[in-house]
């Protein structure tokens, strides 16, 4: 009678062996820019797989994001849009890069493949701007001798949710036009002069995807997931470039990360001969007095892993992994500024 308990247990010390891992396995929820969704997305995956905790993130745009981490109804914010200075100190929110990609302008103009059309910052804005309605309109067609292009009214699709990615595509357009500056500028959500809105990324790649003769801007690997045709862009330097891992790389090589509040830096219209002129960083937004240290903690394990682990994921999706003295940097701030209720640092 004996050895059968004994056995027994034994048996049950097996199995609670066995669903330990997973009893113990954490849940995190972010929400935030819809322009690292994803990479999030894939990381997430890959991260359940190996550690059995989930990350949940909703693509809701940067506005959302913010919002959210404000309210602490998540556990990380994400956003395209840095945040400033006084709303960060207001706040006590963290804020770093997580990953660095590209916003391309995408086009729906038959039998016009990608990166064949050649656009200009200049000529971007004036279409934005609705004083270019035509694809045949000599400024466009002078950067494009060899295309036959349509005589059709340009249909201009723009993000209508407060948006990271709007953020970086208006901050490129006051850098190279003037006149945007002065008319539109720069901002999560701004007065579009003309067009019509799609939610997030998803929602702009959707309409251009099913509009023929539209014009819009989405991250690059919506683009691609969604077999979009991109224009390639006259950058800084005068070359027309293509979207890729390695131009958004020659924007990002000289950044200078401190010279920002919470690594804010902008990566618009980068010098450089090979460099993507619409390149951007993606931040996460924590606070630095946790609400819950367990939470925290969870949240900082799944970005060591990710800055460690998920590189080769990256590249793969077209987005460019932060440079490792970056990194550093990062796991630095998270040991100093985030503590828990007593004060300690939650690391």
């Amino acid at each position: 009678m004996l050895d059968r308990v004994v056995k027994k247990f034994a048996a049950l010390g097996v199995c609670l062996a066995v669903l330990a891992p997973h009893a113990m396995a954490e849940t995190i929820t972010g929400a935030g820019a819809s322009f690292p969704y994803p990479i999030y997305a894939k990381w997430a995956s890959l991260y359940e797989k190996e550690t059995g905790n989930k990350v949940n993130y909703q693509s809701i745009g940067s506005g959302g994001g913010q919002q959210q981490i404000i309210a602490k109804t998540i556990d990380f914010g994400a956003s395209d849009d840095p945040m400033k200075q006084d709303l960060l100190e207001q706040h006590q929110l963290l804020q770093f890069p997580a990953i660095i990609g590209g916003t391309v302008p995408v086009v729906n103009i038959p039998d016009i493949g990608a990166g064949k059309l050649k656009l200009s910052g200049e000529v971007v804005a004036d279409i934005f701007l609705g004083k270019i309605k035509k694809w045949n309109d000599p400024a466009i067609a002078a950067l494009n001798g060899d295309i036959n292009l349509p005589n059709k009214d340009i249909i201009v699709v723009h993000r209508s949710d407060g948006s990271g990615t709007t953020f970086g595509w208006t901050n490129y357009l006051s850098k190279v036009s003037a006149e945007w500056k002065e008319k539109v500028g720069q901002g999560k959500s701004v007065k579009w002069p003309t067009g019509q809105g799609g939610k997030g990324n998803e929602g702009v790649a959707a309409y251009v995807a099913q509009i023929k003769y539209s014009i819009g801007y989405v991250e690059y690997a919506y683009a691609k997931q969604n077999n979009l045709s991109w224009a390639s862009l006259r950058n800084q330097a005068g070359k027309f470039v293509q979207p890729s891992k390695d131009s958004f790389m020659s924007a990002a090589a000289n950044a200078k990360w401190d010279s920002a509040p919470g690594m804010g830096v902008m990566l618009t219209n980068e010098s450089g001969e090979g460099s993507w002129p619409i390149t951007a960083a993606s931040f996460i937004l924590i606070h630095k007095n946790a609400p819950d240290a367990t939470k925290t903690k969870a949240v900082f394990d799944f970005f060591d892993w990710a800055f460690v682990k998920g590189k080769e994921a990256a590249t793969e999706l077209d987005y460019v992994p932060l440079p490792q003295s970056v990194v550093e940097k990062i796991q630095a701030q998270w040991k100093s500024d985030v503590k828990d209720a007593q004060g300690k640092s939650v690391l």
